[in-house]
């Protein structure tokens, strides 16, 4: 062969190191009229880049051209290595029967290294009809001959197949081992795609051992290195969809496939992958909580693999199947066998997921009360217990609680199951990975409370609803690394954030260049922090109800509402017992705190006062629904409220037996006690800070400055006078802030243009609009036209009453001299351009108390994104788990900061829930919209009771009894919360 050959020959390669230079070149090569042995490999060429990233249908017909070419030229070895890329080519577009006989056809014109390559490319094709035996032959016949031939290329190709075929039926050692082996190998060439596949598989490997962090690093990794190349990523978005699905991510993951299925119709792509992709796409909807989409997409996967051959693929396919009609409430007999023919199958092919299938068809029989049934399918299911990933191990452990015949059996199998989720969890090092994680070990969870609730009494449920309560609290998420680059890139995001922030009030319209920058730097910050892997697993803290029972004491009432089959039961703690009560419906109690919510953020406005009435009465509903007969046993000390996730908007202090007492929030009973136990830092530091754009200016922190910051005798007169003569609501009320929520259009509504007119009377600032999961961004002429209109309500200067000259000012911090009683130097103040959000964090880090007046939005979409807004735009969750340690206690006296999204078996992502595990001990903040000027009298009370010794329960008590009686104020007081101990 000539140099000339030699030259044109390198073009195949080139394919996986360089795509688009190689198509270019084979493309220029057949415009130069070659002969029929270069026309074959320049087709072929393009036959291959057509087929991996591109039309089947035109690599089709490239590829036929040339084998004929190839044919032409009378090289039997030219035609085998053209057959084998050809019979590829025909798999992967449905046509499995011509594919093989292309195959056959290719083995037996080829010899030596040629029929080597053949064979290797027939294991892949193998492994993608899911006929894993078959695919390990071929490979260990391709292997010693593709080394003899000192072939590093296709050595490195053929090691990392026989890797991938190993971790499809379960030998993660057996995969290592080739991987490591056939990396090694890439090192030595240039093969940019290639090297970027291997870098996927390790993800791969990563993920089949467990290690979900190490899993989305390294398939990140591998989508940098493809997007560098230009080429597709359908299979690499087919295990990262497998990926968040394991880490409870799975709304994301059906998105990720549907796009990708929309992606790979527009431009022609492989059959088979559309297959593998739906099958994705049902798995994630049926684990999304949506069955009729999953129904949907594993119909047509069926379908498909069936037509493909692909009996592996499609016995999976059926399994998602049966699992989406029994979550449609389908549950028969014929499930039962379906179920079980197909836990056989899998079995037949070694595949990991056969447990899964024995369980499913265990818990449908169990349900139609066929006991015998039922043990045969779970027994089988249990046997996975012992072994595997700790998903696998789950599934065992959930087939021995349903098939124990005690209830000491079965507390001990889901003993022995959320053990080996705690486990798995705490080697996540985000909170939202953690949190999300737990959805995995949510029937175990159920049936231990049901176990407890039959045979265990009220402490044991309440030992079984601690188990698994608010879990992402017990410790604090690993720290951010010290990554240059996620610190650069959430410096990007915030001025990005705030850019976009003032494009919107300026204009009233949103910027698409500004959102979509910003959308892509929020992937990036995310995906970097979810890489984090966690500490070593260790036993934590285990609850106690002695423990809590004594911390308690004889005034204190705890108030834990587990939630069993749908029924609120009320666990009652305190004088040294638990008592069980039950209570109403969780549906209803849901329709009914969305209606208070509603009611909440009418009387935010002024002249909503006949509303008044209905959200009261709303709020005795909400007490018989969630409360029961145990209101009548509260007693008239404190009471801490510790509800599950999905009851997170409550306004407890609207309920009247809790509406005059001091009142707690926790997300657990464990969390209440560690903040309960956590010492203040010494020193004393406070901290204020005002963000821009309020309503109201934060016209408390100034005088809060003063409180904390001047030498005061019993006689000195208080800074803030009060609302001026008329009251908030005819002459200076601020209107509430606003959210678009997760469906509003940002267009208004009547029932707030009805009160329009009141606000540009009254001086009254606009709503504040920050915009949620699916807001326009448009704006409204409300907001225009108040948006630069005061509130009135601004607080006097900050020396007022003081009887002597204003603290100084340093660069925006304000200095005062040491405070009579002992009181340490005036507190730091952060307000203009001082309150940046790298500023505000170093001085939030270890701070005694820190209250923050500043626009809050709520990001249901992406809870971790949740933010305050300081003068250099959004201060995010992400940016508070840098903290060393939060503040002991924080005050945030605006909206929307005690929203949580509910996640998981029964956790909650959110600012207060990020402070928790970080330090804090007490949390005062915002579950609704509220009015900026009513908000100010309130803080105002509460810093008033705090500087008497108060906690911040006891303090929000007594400022909502001093708030004015006027509906607006009532219903500010009732928004805020007091969370945690302090």
């Amino acid at each position: 062969m000539t140099a000339g050959n030699d030259s044109v020959l390198q073009l195949l390669p080139m394919v996986f190191a360089a795509p688009g230079e190689a198509l270019a070149r084979a493309e220029e090569l057949l415009g130069a009229d070659p002969a029929p042995l270069h026309a074959s490999i320049a087709h072929q060429v393009i036959g291959i880049w057509q087929r991996d990233f591109g039309d089947t249908r035109r690599a089709l017909a490239h590829l036929r051209r040339a084998r004929d070419l190839a044919a032409r030229a009378d090289s039997a070895e030219r035609e085998a290595d053209v057959l084998a890329t050809l019979g590829v080519a025909l798999v992967h577009s449905g046509r499995t029967r011509e594919g093989l006989a292309a195959f056959e056809r290719g083995v037996a014109r080829g010899t030596g290294h040629t029929r080597a390559r053949v064979l290797y490319r027939r294991a892949y094709v193998w492994w993608v009809l899911g006929r894993h035996g078959e695919a390990l032959e071929d490979v260990r016949r391709a292997i010693p001959v593709l080394r003899q031939a000192d072939d590093v290329i296709w050595t490195a190709r053929a090691l990392t197949l026989r890797a991938t075929v190993h971790l499809a039926l379960g030998a993660v050692e057996r995969a290592d081992a080739d991987f490591t082996a056939a990396e090694a190998l890439w090192d030595t060439t240039g093969q940019e795609h290639d090297k970027a596949d291997a870098v996927e598989s390790r993800g791969l490997a990563a993920f089949r051992s467990g290690d979900v962090p190490a899993a989305l690093r390294l398939l990140d990794e591998a989508e940098e290195r493809y997007a560098k190349l230009g080429v597709p990523t359908f299979m690499l978005t087919i295990r990262r969809c497998e990926v968040l699905m394991a880490a409870g991510l799975a709304p994301e993951a059906l998105t990720e496939a549907d796009g990708a299925i929309a992606a790979l119709d527009e431009i022609g792509g492989q059959s088979t992958r559309k297959a593998e992709l739906l099958l994705v796409a049902a798995r994630a909807a049926r684990l999304a909580g949506d069955p009729q989409t999953a129904l949907a997409r594993a119909a047509v996967a069926v379908r498909l693999f069936a037509g493909q051959r692909r009996t592996w693929y499609e016995t999976h396919a059926r399994l998602v199947l049966i699992e989406a009609r029994v979550a449609t409430g389908r549950a028969s007999g014929r499930l039962v066998a379906d179920a079980a023919a197909v836990a056989e199958r899998l079995a037949a092919f070694g595949a990991p997921a056969a447990p899964e299938a024995s369980l499913l068809a265990g818990r449908i029989a169990l349900g139609l009360g066929w006991a015998a049934d039922a043990e045969r399918h779970l027994a089988v299911a249990a046997r996975s217990r012992h072994s595997g990933p700790p998903l696998a191990r789950m599934t065992g452990w959930a087939a021995q609680a349903l098939r124990a015949g005690s209830a000491r059996g079965v507390l001990e199998a889901c003993r022995r199951g959320l053990d080996v989720l705690d486990d798995h969890r705490m080697t996540l090092g985000a909170s939202e990975l953690r949190a999300r994680a737990t959805a995995q070990g949510a029937e175990l969870a159920a049936l231990a409370q049901r176990a407890s609730l039959v045979s265990g009494g009220p402490r044991r449920l309440l030992v079984w609803s601690e188990r698994w309560r608010a879990t992402v609290l017990s410790a604090p998420p690993t720290r951010p690394p010290a990554d240059p680059a996620l610190l650069s890139g959430m410096t990007a995001f915030r001025e990005i954030a705030a850019r976009a922030e003032e494009a919107r009030r300026d204009g009233g319209r949103p910027v698409p260049a500004l959102e979509r920058e910003q959308r892509r730097l929020e992937r990036e910050i995310r995906s970097r922090t979810l890489h984090m892997r966690g500490e070593a697993p260790d036993d934590g803290d285990r609850f106690d109800v002695g423990r809590l029972l004594e911390r308690l004491g004889d005034d204190v009432q705890l108030v834990e509402l587990a939630v069993l089959d749908g029924r609120v039961h009320v666990l009652l703690c305190g004088r040294g017992r638990v008592r069980r009560f039950e209570a109403g419906l969780l549906a209803d109690a849901e329709r009914e705190a969305e209606h208070v919510q509603a009611g909440l953020r009418r009387l935010a406005h002024p002249g909503a006062e006949a509303r008044l009435p209905l959200v009261e009465a709303a709020g005795a509903r909400l007490q018989k629904l969630l409360l029961g007969p145990a209101a009548a046993h509260l007693g008239s000390g404190p009471v801490v409220v510790v509800p599950p996730g999905r009851l997170h908007r409550v306004p407890w202090a609207l309920l009247p037996v809790l509406r005059d007492r001091v009142l707690s929030v926790s997300p657990s009973a464990s969390s209440w006690l560690r903040a309960k136990e956590t010492a203040p830092p010494p020193g004393g530091r406070e901290v204020l800070v005002r963000g821009p754009g309020l309503a109201s200016g934060g016209a408390e922190v100034p005088v809060l400055a003063d409180r904390y910051g001047g030498a005061r005798s019993p006689g000195s007169p208080a800074t803030w006078a009060g609302p001026p003569v008329g009251g908030y609501g005819e002459t200076t009320a601020g209107p509430p802030h606003r959210r678009a929520g997760a469906h509003d259009t940002g267009k208004g509504d009547a029932r707030d243009d009805a009160t329009h007119d009141v606000y540009r009377k009254t001086t009254a600032g606009p709503p504040h609009r920050t915009a949620g999961a699916h807001d326009t961004g448009e704006g409204d002429a409300r907001d225009d036209a108040t948006h630069d209109v005061g509130d009135g309500a601004g607080a006097p200067s900050s020396s007022a009453g003081r009887g002597g000259a204003a603290p100084a000012r340093d660069g925006g911090v304000r200095a005062a001299g040491a405070a009579a009683g002992g009181r340490r130097d005036g507190p730091t103040v952060l307000e203009g351009d001082e309150a940046r959000v790298p500023r505000v964090l170093r001085e939030l880090d270890g701070a005694a108390l820190a209250h923050i007046a500043a626009h809050g939005t709520f990001r249901a979409d992406s809870p971790l994104f949740s933010s305050l807004r300081m003068a250099d735009g959004p201060l995010i969750v992400h940016d508070f788990e840098r903290l060393d340690r939060s503040p002991y206690r924080i005050i945030l006296s605006c909206c929307d900061t005690a929203r949580f999204a509910s996640v998981g078996a029964d956790e909650l992502l959110g600012l207060v829930t990020a402070l928790l595990p970080l330090g804090t001990a007490g949390v005062v903040a915002c579950s609704a919209p509220v009015n900026d000027a009513a908000v100010v009298p309130l803080m105002l009370a509460l810093h008033k009771g705090l500087d008497a010794g108060l906690s911040l329960a006891e303090a929000l008590r007594d400022a909502r009894a001093a708030l004015p009686d006027d509906a607006m104020h009532q219903a500010t007081g009732w928004a805020f919360s007091a969370f945690g101990a302090a």
